[in-house]
């Protein structure tokens, strides 16, 4: 564990990635800061609770402590739009998801502090990923990396109507081999849950950057409606009967996952 993300170690071929967990922002910041930006509403609320069964799977579950309103750990370092031509959020979001403004007039980081922000908060996470990334990968010819997300369901900035329940993302099938995509949307069918493959969310960065099939990485992002086990609204709070409820698939489309790369080829890498 560090002052930037907590990092529980596993043995399995298994890495669950939560970027936009945290809810920290830096004392030394929040003065720059909205008092609705402080309420952190865009933070994926939970996902650790959600996915303790990760423990049973003997996974190594990587989670972020600062908030993606300090800087989103899920977008490119360069800042590139990952959906053109659609309204999204950047590197260092100025808005909520529902289109308010993030910092007092005039706050908004500069380039320097930008600059500062992505050495100080970005790499760490990005070079503890590639770090685990390969130590599983000395131990097993493939590795599954899982990255878990969670978005209020209905955000009309971003998205037309109700998400779905479930949304699975492989960059239209580049992160990840067919097999596994494939064992994943087969469970998610099996669900009373509705569920997408490569729909409005297609994996963000972290999913496109790592996911390396031919090198025996498998990345692939699950983003799932907080309706499903929590209340949107504030105070964000855990609803265990509705968690309760959908862990069950969430473990079920995990173990598929991880048996269909369990039966998959050497790599040559």
């Amino acid at each position: 564990m560090t002052e930037l993300y907590t990092l529980e170690r596993g043995t399995a071929p298994l890495i669950i990635s939560i970027p936009h967990s945290g809810t920290e922002i830096p004392p030394h910041l929040r003065h720059l800061y909205t008092e609705e930006a402080l309420q952190r509403a865009d933070t994926d609320w939970h996902l650790d609770r959600l996915y303790d069964f990760a423990r049973t799977l003997n996974a190594t579950v990587i989670g972020a402590k600062i908030s993606r309103y300090v800087i989103d750990l899920n977008r490119p370092p360069n800042d590139e739009s990952l959906y053109p031509g659609q309204t999204t959020t950047g590197l260092f979001p100025t808005e909520t998801f529902r289109g308010q403004p993030l910092y007092h007039p005039n706050c908004a980081p500069s380039e320097s502090e930008r600059t500062t922000r992505l050495a100080d908060y970005w790499q760490p996470y990005h070079n503890a990923l590639h770090t685990e990334l390969n130590r599983l990968r000395e131990r097993h010819a493939n590795v599954l990396l899982w990255e878990a997300h969670s978005i209020a369901s209905i955000l009309p900035r971003l998205f037309e109507n109700k998400l779905p329940d479930l949304n699975l993302g492989t960059q239209d099938g580049r992160t990840c081999a067919p097999e596994v995509q494939q064992a994943i949307t087969e469970a998610m069918s099996a669900s009373p849950y509705t569920a997408v493959a490569n729909g409005r969310f297609k994996g963000g960065y972290i999913t496109r950057s790592f996911g390396a099939p031919s090198n025996g990485i498998h990345a692939i992002q699950l983003e799932m409606c907080q309706s499903t086990y929590m209340n949107e609204n504030p105070p964000f709070d855990y609803q265990s009967e509705k968690a309760e409820a959908i862990q069950p698939t969430l473990l079920s489309m995990v173990n598929a996952a991880l048996d269909a790369v369990s039966k998959l080829a050497p790599t040559l890498a």
